[in-house]
Formats: structure tokens, C-alpha cells, sequence
């Protein structure tokens, strides 16, 4: 009876060699890329490739993380989508929101952000253009959505942080000669990840589930990490309520030369 049950266990695992690592504990190595969408097995430009098409196919995605710019760091938090998105930017000088529906951008702040500028030996010269009163001028502003005409030389600049193709293709790109690296998960999801220059030119973790979504981007050189999430998934983006809205006309004050804005995508 014994001799009969030991043959059948034999049996048993022969015939499930090829999904089992082995009956009694013997070894096996099980493919990381099984089961997956494969680009974990291609070379690495191509998973680069695949990672950029991916993003600029889909119509939507949230960005968060860091960007290190000119030695200080921001906090970016956005929804984007193809006509537009809205979220905050942060940093120890500034914080301010953005909104862009179509080709309407709008800017909110606090009124610290509309109040830095420059001085002059007789006395403050804020954002807001005022001198003097200018801090009233800036109180006014806060807590508004400030209309940036498209002719604003900070139209471009602000635009930037909104715009999902522009904003991806910068952070995606690596740096340097290409290598595959290790396996890993992001938020759960299992990722094949992609060095640039041994990893100082940057690295990306691209999903090996389903569509090739790049998930986690470290920038070169320690500039920052920031993490895709949410692709595909709509969200409302809609225009502010007009009470809410100041309309400054062909120019709005000079935000950008006290806010020491980073460049969006480099």
C-alpha cells in the first residue's frame, strides 16, 4: 500500500513539474515576467518607448512628487488631462493653484504670493505693481482665481505645469546609456524598472501589468521623484465661478518674478 501511495505522489509531481517549484521542497526559479505584459523582456529603449507612448495616449493621469529646480525643491500635486488640468504647486518661498480648461488658465494664490517682489529704497514694490498699498492690492487677490491672459509672458511658463503631453514627455526621458534593472512594485503594482547612466541619469518604473503606464520617475542627478497614478481615470474640470475670477485684461501682475518659478520640464 505504501509502495503504491509513494508512486502516485512521484506521479503526481512529475506530471505538475511545469507549474509547481517542486513537491518536498525542491527548488525552482519562478519568471518574474510571467503572467505580466511582457516589456519587462525588452530591451530598454524600448520599454522607454513603450512607457512614452503609453502616457501620451492616455487622457488622463495624477502627478505627484518633487521637482529640484535651482537648488529648492517644489511639491507638485496635478490632474491632467488633454484639454487641460488643475492641482498646486508648493515650495518653502510659494504656493500657488492652477486651473486650465481649454486655453482658459487661471492662478490662484495667497496673498504672499502676489505681495513678493521687489524693493526699492523707498519702500515696498510687491507683485501687484503697487507701492505702498500694495499689500491691500495683494489681500484682494487672495483666495481668487486670477485670469492669465494667453499674451502674459507667464502664460507659457504657468501653462506648463498643466499640460500633459509637455509636462510627461520632459520627466520621462532618461539620461545617459540605457540598461534594464531589477524588478519591483509600485503602490502594489509589479514594475520593470529602466536606468539612465547607471542611475544617475534618471530611473522609470513601468508597469508590467496590462498597458505599460510609466508609474515612478526619479529624476537625474537627485532632482526630485514623482509617482503616475490614476491613468485613464476621469475627473471634473470645469471653469471657476465668475464671482470667484478676477480678469486682469492683457496682463496680469508680475507673479512670476517674486514666485522664483522652476522651469515645468526639463
Amino acid at each position: 500500500m505504501r509502495t503504491r501511495k509513494a508512486a502516485l505522489v512521484g506521479a503526481l509531481c512529475a506530471g505538475l513539474s511545469v507549474v509547481l517549484t517542486g513537491c518536498g521542497g525542491g527548488g525552482g526559479t519562478k519568471d518574474p515576467d510571467a503572467g505580466t505584459n511582457g516589456v519587462g523582456r525588452l530591451d530598454p529603449a524600448k520599454i522607454q518607448d513603450k512607457a512614452r507612448s503609453a502616457a501620451r495616449e492616455a487622457s488622463s493621469v495624477h502627478l505627484s512628487g518633487s521637482v529640484v529646480s535651482q537648488g529648492r525643491t517644489y511639491k507638485l500635486d496635478m490632474r491632467l488631462k488633454r484639454d487641460g488640468g488643475t492641482g498646486r504647486v508648493a515650495s518653502d518661498a510659494s504656493t500657488f493653484e492652477l486651473l486650465r480648461v481649454g486655453d482658459e488658465l487661471f492662478l490662484k494664490a495667497p496673498a504672499a504670493f502676489w505681495s513678493r517682489g521687489d524693493k526699492d529704497d523707498k519702500g515696498a514694490k510687491g507683485a501687484t505693481g503697487a507701492t505702498g498699498d500694495g499689500a491691500a492690492a495683494a489681500g484682494k487677490l487672495e483666495k481668487k482665481y486670477v485670469k492669465v491672459p494667453a499674451g502674459d509672458p507667464a502664460y507659457q511658463q504657468f501653462k506648463g505645469f498643466t499640460d500633459k503631453n509637455v509636462l510627461l514627455d520632459g520627466l520621462i526621458g532618461l539620461h545617459g546609456k540605457l540598461a534594464r534593472g531589477e524588478h519591483g512594485t509600485v503602490a502594489g503594482v509589479p514594475t520593470i524598472r529602466v536606468n539612465g547612466a547607471g542611475g544617475s541619469g534618471g530611473t522609470l518604473d513601468v508597469s508590467l501589468m496590462d498597458t505599460p503606464y510609466p508609474l515612478r520617475v526619479r529624476r537625474a542627478g537627485g532632482a526630485g521623484q514623482l509617482e503616475l497614478s490614476d491613468w485613464g481615470k476621469d475627473f471634473a474640470l470645469t471653469p471657476p465661478p465668475k464671482q470667484d475670477t478676477v480678469d486682469y485684461g492683457k496682463r496680469i501682475p508680475a507673479a512670476g518674478e517674486g514666485a522664483s518659478l522652476p522651469a515645468p520640464a526639463k
